[in-house]
């Protein structure tokens, strides 16, 4: 795939908790996007995600960026989509088409941008031996026509960071230890944080365990919206053994009720069902309880939530979009202003 002096497969991180308050080092915004190394080792440009699969087909737009890279030359980055000042994961999921026909109207409806964050190789020159301050200085030489991602050595900027800048569509805060060569595949001196959000959701339904006969494995979620409707927002699971309890006395009584919307119905065929048919029990919607996530990926939690208590203080119509999706304030960060 490429040549032996090019580092690969990219550097990854360890996910933590909190920021690193001890030791030196360099703070990044975490991009929401598609991890790609961008380079030009033999005159074409190419653009290859963390497993080694070309993604420069589904990004044409970004072949521009072969005529400010040098032959020889690689880049490690994030490519991004940006609606309205905010990061756009669902358009960069629907860049993953076979047509090539959709691709192009894509790419001119909404062009993605590649970040940069380090530089590996330059004139063959292989940079990634050096500490990472000096392939920050060699990253801030880019010529014009990069993108590059900003930094900070200043902890309480990064914690800043991260409360803020879920509002331009981040995913939080890396952490890159100084003084370290580029360490490829390693999870070695670099570090992640995300910031965990809590929200009120309504119980809409459960799912039995396929493992445990008798057992109720999966909440499923919901929230109101502006109209009063009931919309699929996500699953928890997981639970300790008392609540679990709460959940076999609770539940099975409120079955046969609840409606949701025809948005986002759980148990029908997407990326997270795998391919599979998963029944569900709908429920009244007459329970509340309060979840840990990390992030919304269009109308769903994208990952899994915790669960965290249940809310009998809570009504369930208090349970709705407004507290995932804040509004927007005059002074929060946008895409364009990071990199400014």
């Amino acid at each position: 795939m490429t040549p032996e002096n090019l580092p690969f497969p990219p550097m990854e991180a360890q996910l933590v908790e909190e920021l690193p308050q001890t030791g030196d080092w360099q703070y990044e915004p975490k991009w929401d996007g598609f991890r790609g190394v961008l380079e030009n080792l033999d005159g074409e440009l190419a653009l290859w995600s963390r497993n080694g699969r070309p993604l420069l087909r589904y990004f044409p737009e970004l072949r521009r960026l072969g005529e400010v890279l040098p032959a020889h030359s690689a880049l490690d980055g994030e490519v991004v989509i940006s609606r309205e000042g905010r990061l756009d994961f669902d358009s960069m999921q629907l860049r993953l088409h076979p047509a090539e026909s959709r691709i192009r109207r894509l790419s001119a409806e909404l062009p993605a941008e590649f970040v940069a964050f380090d530089v590996l190789l330059w004139r063959g020159e292989p940079v990634h031996l050096r500490a990472l301050e000096e392939r920050r200085t060699a990253l801030e030489r880019l010529p014009g026509g990069f993108r590059v991602s900003p930094a900070t050595r200043d902890p309480d900027a990064a914690q800043e960071w991260l409360g803020r800048l879920e509002a331009a569509g981040l995913d939080g805060v890396v952490c890159k230890r100084l003084g370290l060569p580029y360490l490829p595949g390693s999870r070695d001196g670099v570090l992640k944080v995300k910031k965990h959000k809590t929200a009120d959701c309504v119980i809409v339904g459960f799912r039995w365990s396929d493992k445990v006969q008798g057992q109720i494995s999966t909440l499923l979620l919901g929230v109101f919206d502006e109209t009063g409707e009931l919309d699929f927002v996500g699953h928890a699971s997981g639970f300790p053994a008392p609540v679990r309890r709460q959940l076999h006395e609770l539940l099975p009584p409120l079955q046969g009720g609840g409606h949701l919307s025809d948005r986002r119905v759980p148990g029908g065929q997407s990326r997270w069902s795998q391919g599979k048919e998963l029944e569900w029990n709908p429920v009244r919607p007459e329970l509340v309880c309060e979840v840990r996530y990390d992030k919304l990926e269009g109308d769903r939690f994208r990952h899994g939530t915790r669960f965290l208590r249940f809310r009998p203080d809570k009504d369930p119509k208090q349970c709705t979009w407004g507290q995932l999706r804040p509004p927007r304030r005059a002074d929060d960060p946008t895409f364009e202003s990071l990199l400014a």
